[in-house]
């Protein structure tokens, strides 16, 4: 308990990692995908968490399901929201789908999309990691979801979200 609230006090600011040429990129990754499939993709992410949630004992994925209902993931018309969060301070990438995208993707498919988004930020890769994880995001869509009907508009902001 005591590392974990030592590394949350100590956190740098997400803008470090993810200045605002990374969230143009990011949020051009999002948008190009989202054309080749019916889902609607969501990237959160913050760089530490509050001291109450910290003495609450909160996870990353328990904080995860939070920014997915924060984010309203949830409230798309076909139920097919994903959110890629991160938690800087403790290294943590969750995934959270909503429940027509959950009955199609298994969990494996997401823990490889996080390793994959790992092996990236381990090299100090901040934009090609989160590129990576939604590019295999759109990759996973694509091959269950149907493109979305033509006009048909976009649910969720492409634009990244610091929390």
């Amino acid at each position: 308990m005591r590392t974990r609230l030592l590394r949350h006090l100590f956190a740098m600011p997400a803008r470090r990692r993810f200045p605002a040429a990374a969230m143009d990129a990011i949020q051009a990754a999002i948008a190009a995908g989202e054309a080749r499939h019916g889902g609607e993709v969501c990237f959160a992410l913050e760089a530490r968490l509050t001291l109450a949630e910290l003495i609450a004992q909160r996870t990353p994925r328990q904080r995860a399901e939070q920014a997915f209902a924060h984010l309203r993931v949830w409230d798309t018309a076909q139920r097919t929201g994903v959110l890629l969060y991160l938690l800087l301070a403790d290294h943590a990438i969750e995934i959270v789908a909503d429940r027509e995208v959950a009955r199609h993707v298994p969990a494996v498919a997401w823990e490889a999309v996080c390793a994959a988004m790992r092996e990236r930020f381990a090299a100090d890769d901040w934009v090609g990691g989160a590129q990576a994880g939604i590019a295999a995001t759109h990759d996973l869509l694509a091959a269950h979801l149907p493109p979305r009907a033509a006009g048909a508009a976009d649910e969720l902001p492409d634009r990244p979200v610091v929390l």
